[in-house]
C-alpha cells in the first residue's frame, strides 16, 4: 500500500498537511473527507531509490542522523514494538519532512508484505549493502533489536574515528592554506609596491631583493596560468580515477607514501575489520560478510586484496591464512582472525582488532598533527622573514648611501 502526502483544509479553514496510506489517490481523498478535511493536494510519496538517484541530490539521512535514527529504531524494536508501529512512531516524531516521507515509504513497503531489509533496498543511497545485510541477518535470527543496536554502535565508532582523523589533520591543512594566501598576497601586492621606490634609483639591489622581485614578477605573470593548470590537473586526475586500472595503481601508490599511506592503510583496515566483525556477529555467512566488508574499503588496492582473500576462503582456506598473504593489510588482522577461528570467537576477535587499529590510526594522526603544526608555522615564519628582509635590505642600503 503506497504512502501519500497531502495538504487539506480543516472545518475552521486552516491548512494542514501530513502523510497517510491508501490503495490509490481516490481512496486517500476519501480518508481525508472521512476525517472532516477538504483535500487540496494528494501526491504519492516518491521512491527515494529512483526519484533521488542523482548524485547531486542531498541525502535524506546524514551520517549522524542515520546513527541516531538507527539507535531510536533499535530501542523501539528491542522493547517489543512491531517494526510497523516503530516506523509509524518515528515518522510521526520526525521534524524533517523528507525523513518522514522516507520512513512512511519504508512502512508502506513493510505493510505490503516486504521484509524490512527489502524495504530498505528501495532507498539504496540511504542504506548501503552492509546496512541492509545486517538488518536481513537480524530478521532471520529473530534478534532485530539487538542487531540494530550493534549496527548503531558500529556507525558511531566509524563516525568517531573519521571525525578524529579529519580533526587532527584539519588544522595543518588550514595553516597551509592561510600561509599560501598570505605569501601570495605579499609577493603580488606588497613587494611590487615597495620595490618601485628602489628600482628608480638605478643602483644595484641586494641579491635577495632581486630574487624576490623575480619571483614576484613570475607569480603575477604566470600565477593565474598555474592556478588554471592546477585545477585542470585535479579534474584530469578525477576523471582518470574512474578507470579501474589507473585507480588500482593510484591507490597502491598512496599506500606507499610515508605518512598518508600509513593512515590510509590503518583507517581502511580498521573499517574492514569492524564491518566484518559486525556482519559475522549478526549471523551473516562468512563469504557474504567478507564480500560486503571488502566493498566498504575506499582504497581499491586493499579492496582487490580482500576480494582475492575471499576467493581463497571460498576454496577452503582459513580466513587468517588468506589475509596473512595480503601485505597491504596489517598483520594484526590475520593474527586476530587466526585466534578467532581457533577459539570460535571470530566476531569478538575482529572487533578487538578493529578497535586496536582505530586507536593506532588516531595516535598516528595526532602525532602527525603535533609535528606538522610547529613545522608549518616555522616554515611560514621563515618565508615571511625572507620577504621582509628583501624589502628592508634596500632601505638599509639607501640609508648608508645617504650618510
Amino acid at each position: 500500500m503506497p504512502a501519500y502526502k497531502y495538504q487539506a483544509l480543516t472545518d475552521a479553514g486552516r491548512q494542514t498537511s501530513g502523510l497517510l496510506e491508501a490503495d490509490n489517490p481516490r481512496a486517500a481523498r476519501a480518508q481525508l473527507r472521512a476525517q472532516g478535511l477538504t483535500p487540496l493536494q494528494v501526491e504519492v510519496v516518491q521512491q527515494h531509490g529512483q526519484a533521488e538517484g542523482s548524485r547531486f541530490t542531498r541525502r535524506v539521512f546524514s551520517n549522524t542522523a542515520l546513527t541516531v535514527w538507527t539507535r531510536q529504531l533499535a530501542g523501539l524494536v528491542g522493547s517489543g514494538l512491531p517494526i510497523e508501529r516503530a516506523l509509524t512512531a518515528l515518522a510521526d516524531e520526525s521534524e524533517d519532512p523528507r525523513q518522514a516521507e522516507l520512513i512512511s515509504q519504508l512502512k508502506a513497503e513493510v505493510n505490503a508484505g516486504s521484509t524490512f531489509a527489502r524495504a530498505l533496498g528501495t532507498a539504496p543511497r540511504e542504506f548501503d549493502d552492509v546496512y541492509r545485510g545486517v538488518v536481513a541477518a537480524g530478521e532471520q535470527s529473530g534478534a532485530l533489536g539487538l542487531v540494530l543496536e550493534r549496527l548503531a554502535d558500529d556507525l558511531e565508532e566509524r563516525q568517531a574515528l573519521r571525525a578524529k582523523v579529519i580533526g587532527a589533520l584539519l588544522y595543518p591543512a588550514v595553516v597551509s592554506l592561510m600561509s599560501l594566501v598570505i605569501v601570495t598576497f605579499l609577493l603580488t601586492y606588497v613587494v611590487p609596491q615597495i620595490a618601485t621606490v628602489f628600482t628608480s634609483s638605478k643602483r644595484a639591489l641586494p641579491l635577495l631583493t632581486t630574487v624576490m622581485l623575480a619571483i614576484s614578477d613570475a607569480v603575477r605573470a604566470w600565477g593565474w596560468l598555474g592556478l588554471v593548470a592546477l585545477v585542470a590537473g585535479g579534474v584530469a586526475l578525477r576523471l582518470a580515477l574512474r578507470a579501474p586500472a589507473f585507480r588500482l595503481r593510484f591507490d597502491a601508490g598512496v599506500l606507499r607514501l610515508p605518512l598518508l599511506g600509513r593512515l590510509a592503510r590503518g583507517y581502511n583496515a580498521a573499517r574492514f575489520a569492524g564491518t566484518l566483525a559486525m556482519l559475522a556477529g549478526a549471523g551473516v555467512p562468512i563469504l557474504k560478510a567478507l564480500q560486503s566488508a571488502a566493498e566498504t574499503l575506499s582504497n581499491h588496492a586493499m579492496r582487490a586484496d580482500a576480494m582475492d582473500a575471499l576467493v581463497q576462503v571460498r576454496e577452503g582456506a582459513p580466513l587468517g591464512s588468506a589475509l596473512a598473504g595480503k601485505k597491504r593489510f596489517p598483520g594484526l588482522i590475520a593474527m586476530f582472525a587466526r585466534l578467532g577461528e581457533q577459539t570460535g570467537e571470530l566476531p569478538d576477535m575482529l572487533g578487538r582488532c578493529a578497535r586496536q587499529l582505530g586507536a593506532e590510526v588516531q595516535r598516528r594522526a595526532m602525532a602527525a598533527a603535533t609535528v606538522l603544526e610547529p613545522l608549518l608555522i616555522a616554515v611560514m615564519g621563515l618565508v615571511v622573514l625572507l620577504i621582509v628582509l628583501a624589502v628592508l635590505m634596500p632601505i638599509i642600503q639607501l640609508n648608508t648611501w645617504v650618510k
